[in-house]
């Protein structure tokens, strides 16, 4: 699986939100960000370490040592950082649809390389090509995801015109479906044990 970074701006997001749940040193935050992007995401100890000590030179995070650990950088949120994160939270909050325009856009372009005329790329003969095969199983994989994370998997026929037009709401449906779930503790269950990880 090839490795890449997450778009500008968003690992010092997830530092916070890792740090507000525990303090973390820079390895394992490597690692928490790898698993949280199901291994597509592997930032370096060069975009995640400058993190951390502009943080501690803000205020926003701080060393902990530990005796256990004493060679061990720690590092933990402080007040300032808590203030941060709920800043961090509220403009990553109104990127959704940035951020799902990425995840079209990437997969709109992927086809077309696949299917239109217009395009004669090389084939490099190697684990991945533009085909119908491999853009089968990008959709599999974010239905997967798609049913562990929400339960079972429901087309949407709406055009994008009409799917954008619903706005608001979609969100309060959205929002709805969210507290009967959370009302029905089976539901729930069934929600979060749906397929396997690739």
């Amino acid at each position: 699986m090839r490795k890449s970074g997450p778009p500008k701006g968003l690992i010092s997001y997830l530092v916070l939100e890792l740090l507000d749940e525990r303090p973390r040193y820079g390895y394992e935050l490597l690692g928490e960000i790898t698993e949280i992007s199901g291994g597509h995401w592997e930032p370096s100890y060069g975009s995640v370490y400058p993190i951390l000590y502009k943080f501690e030179e803000e205020g926003v995070a701080e060393r902990v040592e530990r005796d256990d650990e004493p060679d061990r950088k720690y590092f933990a949120l402080t007040d300032a950082g808590r203030e941060e994160l709920a800043e961090k939270r509220r403009d990553i909050g109104g990127e959704a649809r940035d951020f799902g325009d990425v995840v079209l856009g990437f997969y709109h372009l992927y086809a077309a390389l696949a299917t239109d005329d217009r395009f004669d790329v090389d084939d490099a003969d190697a684990d991945w090509g533009y085909s119908e095969r491999y853009s089968a199983w990008i959709v599999e994989q974010m239905i997967r995801h798609h049913e562990r994370d929400f339960g079972e998997f429901e087309r949407i026929d709406a055009s994008p015109e009409e799917f954008y037009a619903e706005g608001n709401g979609t969100a309060a449906a959205d929002a709805e479906s969210e507290a009967e779930s959370a009302d029905d503790p089976e539901e729930s269950e069934g929600a979060s044990s749906g397929a396997a990880d690739d």
